[in-house]
C-alpha cells in the first residue's frame, strides 16, 4: 500500500478549508496546506484540524503548486483545491486503488456546485482533472492560469470513479470577478505569445462563447443558472480580448 499526500492552496478560503480537510480525512496520509498569508480564520481552522500549515508568497498557480508538491512526505499526491472536496464514491476508488498499490496517474470527474445547483451541461460537465499522481517527475506548467501537469515518460491515465464536487460560486459576482481575473490573465499570456486581434473579436468571440455553452453544449438545460454561466462567461470574453487590444496598443505606443 502506497502512502498518500493530500495538497491544498490557499488564500482566505475558511468558507471551504474545513470541509475539503474533513473529506480527504480517510484517503490523506498527510494533508498539506500552502497558504498565501490569508487575512480570515484559514490558518486558525487548518490548525484545529492539525493538518500541516505552510505560508509562502504567492508566485503564480504553476510555481506554487510545484513548490507545495516539494513538501510532499510521501511518493503520491492527490492535488486538490479547497474549494473541492471528494465524494463518497471517489473516496472509495481511491481506497480501493491506495489498497491495490497506485500506478501511472489519476484522473477524476469534476461536478461544480455553481449558486446552489448541480451543474450537468453547459460545457462544465463532465469535467476530467488528472489530481492523483507521483511525485517523483510530475510537474506543474503554466506561467499565466489553466496550470497543467506534465509527466517524465508516458504514464497510463485511469479515471477513477465517483466525482470530486467542487463548490466553485456562492453567487454571480463573484463568478464574474474570477472570471474576469482569468480572463486579463489569458489576455497578458496571449500578449506575451505575440498575439494579435481585430477590433470586433471581442463580440464575435462573446456571441460565439454564448452559442456554444448556452446552445451547442446545452445550457439551457441547467435554466437559469445555464444561462447566467454563458452570459458571464461571454461578457468575460469581451474584456479578454479588449485587454489584448489595449495591451498591444501600448507596446505600440
Amino acid at each position: 500500500m502506497h502512502k498518500l499526500s493530500a495538497t491544498i492552496i490557499t488564500l482566505n478560503e475558511e468558507r471551504n478549508i474545513g470541509r475539503c480537510i474533513d473529506a480527504l480525512m480517510p484517503v490523506a496520509d498527510e494533508i498539506i496546506v500552502l497558504d498565501s498569508f490569508s487575512t480570515d480564520k484559514t490558518e486558525q481552522i487548518c490548525r484545529e484540524k492539525g493538518v500541516r500549515f505552510e505560508q509562502r508568497a504567492w508566485e503564480g498557480y504553476a510555481a506554487t503548486k510545484n513548490h507545495l508538491n516539494s513538501l510532499a512526505s510521501y511518493p503520491w499526491i492527490f492535488s486538490i483545491d479547497a474549494d473541492e472536496a471528494p465524494d463518497e464514491e471517489l473516496i472509495r476508488a481511491v481506497l480501493r486503488a491506495k489498497e491495490a498499490g497506485f500506478s501511472g496517474v489519476y484522473a477524476v470527474n469534476r461536478l461544480t456546485n455553481y449558486c446552489g445547483k448541480w451543474i450537468k451541461h453547459s460545457g462544465w460537465y463532465p469535467d476530467i482533472k488528472t489530481r492523483l499522481f507521483p511525485k517523483e517527475g510530475s510537474v506543474w506548467e503554466g506561467n499565466y492560469v489553466h496550470e497543467e501537469l506534465s509527466f517524465s515518460g508516458n504514464p497510463s491515465m485511469q479515471l477513477l470513479e465517483g466525482h470530486l464536487l467542487h463548490y466553485s460560486y456562492y453567487n454571480f459576482k463573484e463568478h464574474r470577478e474570477r472570471a474576469d481575473k482569468y480572463s486579463v490573465l489569458t489576455a497578458q499570456k496571449f500578449h506575451a505569445q505575440g498575439k494579435r486581434v481585430g477590433p470586433l473579436k471581442p463580440y464575435l468571440s462573446a456571441l460565439g462563447r454564448f452559442i456554444s455553452m448556452y446552445v451547442i453544449k446545452l445550457g439551457f438545460l441547467d435554466g437559469k443558472m445555464g444561462f447566467k454561466i454563458a452570459y458571464i462567461s461571454a461578457q468575460s470574453n469581451i474584456l479578454k480580448y479588449k485587454e489584448l487590444i489595449r495591451l498591444n496598443r501600448e507596446q505600440n505606443n
